[in-house]
């Protein structure tokens, strides 16, 4: 035993005292946290050229004046002017492009063009086309002669947003949210999906490392192969429960900073209020406009930070640090394994096909779950233990019974176990064993040998 803790420290500083290492962990949080907000920053705020559109119709003025002007873009409404005369001269006369509407667009949907030398971007064409649907739809409901149909239209539209509240065991009633579950669902099961392939990878290229470099020869004549492959395969855990830790940290730290530079003994009334005239811009109604927004996003904030405390953090944490340590420790053997039967990292490609698979669908399964972790396959697959590491992490945010996570560990132990002990015995067999291409046939050989 003392052999192999010799060897898990070994491991263990090793890797942790690599620049590397400090590097991305450090910069994991932030760049986790890069990954779910530029996209949605780029969405909003990426395009802010402003445009004038040139807006043409043939022969009917049914859709003037119908989409509004938008801080990004203008709509010139032009008479008299044909799209062919316009199409060679639209970019010298300043505008973005031309659209073009046909008036069999009542009966036609797709009966209207936007012609520029750009790709327009989604949410220019969503305003458009969200515009002229109101329209035709306002349309079509005046042909039934229906009095004072603006008015009744404007009366009857209404905004509807679900507030959910999940009843535990003990009948306690919890405001929950089904979008912060789903971003938890993906960042646990993407997370579980990356550490477990990158930590039993590691593992993996180490022993062919130092197979191929002969060291191996040394090492073993004072140690046993087995306490050398669980010395390896324990040592990189650490590591990896080390990053894992530290990243809960930062985590926590930076929550901690959001919760009390932000929402810090103020209400969002009192943030709003408090913001300097001088920077607004425009008129007094501007103004109670731009406070109404920035009130409404804090208070949407806000909201939403409480239903994301409202998680039970300590079930997903400990589940996310068993699953960890057993997915890894089972596919870490296999790669392990993998290792020691090959002499370099190319003639690993026939041994990795079967062992990434049920990664890779694991993540798959994952994916669909956050739309029905209810479902019999999110179920099944949360309970095979090759695929349950993924998929239970990524079912747990959304509520998954006791039962079920009880059975699911109690079989990822049994097999994390039995997987061990076979690797093992490849191990002690395939660590020196030299210039002989491995096959499965040879692997099943050493699985039978005794001793």
């Amino acid at each position: 035993m003392n052999k192999i803790s010799i060897i898990i420290k070994r491991e263990y500083l090793t890797r942790v005292r690599k620049k590397s290492f400090i590097i991305m962990t450090i910069l994991a949080p932030v760049l986790m946290a890069a990954l779910m907000v530029v996209p949605t920053l780029l969405m909003v705020n990426g395009d802010k050229d402003f445009k004038k559109i040139a807006v043409i119709e043939d022969g009917s003025d049914l859709f003037k004046n119908v989409i509004p002007d938008t801080k990004d873009a203008d709509y010139i409404y032009l008479e008299n002017t044909s799209v062919e005369d316009l199409k060679t001269t639209f970019e010298e006369a300043g505008y973005y492009g031309i659209l073009w509407i046909s008036p069999e667009i009542i009966n036609t949907p797709n009966a209207i063009q936007l012609i520029s030398k750009k790709q327009p971007s989604f949410t220019l064409l969503d305003h458009i086309s969200g515009a002229l649907e109101k329209e035709i739809e306002r349309q079509k409901l005046l042909a039934y002669d229906i009095k004072d149909l603006d008015k009744i239209l404007k009366d009857v539209k209404t905004d509807v947003s679900i507030q959910t509240i999940k009843i535990d065991d003990s009948g306690e009633a919890v405001k929950t949210s089904t979008g912060i579950a789903m971003a938890l669902a993906y960042i646990s099961g993407f997370l579980m999906y990356m550490l477990v392939f990158m930590f039993g990878s590691m593992v993996m290229r180490g022993v062919i490392e130092e197979k191929t470099s002969r060291v191996i020869e040394v090492i073993v004549s004072s140690v046993k192969p087995v306490q050398l492959m669980m010395g390896k395969i324990i040592g990189v855990a650490l590591v990896g429960l080390t990053q894992f830790l530290i990243w809960i940290f930062l985590t926590v730290a930076m929550v901690a900073v959001v919760k009390t530079t932000i929402l810090k003994d103020k209400s969002v009334t009192e943030i709003t209020q408090n913001i300097p005239q001088d920077i607004m811009t425009g008129d007094q109604q501007e103004v109670a406009t731009t406070k109404a927004d920035m009130s409404e996003g804090m208070a949407e904030f806000s909201k939403l930070f409480d239903n994301a405390m409202n998680q039970d953090w300590l079930l997903i944490i400990f589940s996310f640090i068993f699953y960890f340590i057993t997915g890894y420790l089972l596919y870490a053997s296999v790669f392990a394994a993998i290792g020691s039967a090959v002499d370099n990292e190319t003639e690993t490609q026939q041994f990795m096909l079967p062992v990434t698979i049920p990664i890779i669908l694991a993540l798959m399964v994952a994916m669909g779950t956050m739309q029905n972790p209810e479902s019999s396959i999110a179920f099944w697959f949360s309970i095979i233990p090759f695929t349950s590491p993924i998929v239970m992490m990524a079912r747990i945010p959304f509520g998954v019974p006791y039962w079920q996570i009880i059975i699911s560990m109690v079989l990822m132990l049994i097999t994390f176990m039995g997987f061990v002990w076979m690797a093992a015995k490849v191990y002690r067999t395939g660590i020196l064993m030299y210039g002989k291409k491995s096959s499965w046939k040879e692997i099943w050989k050493w699985l039978k040998y005794s001793g």
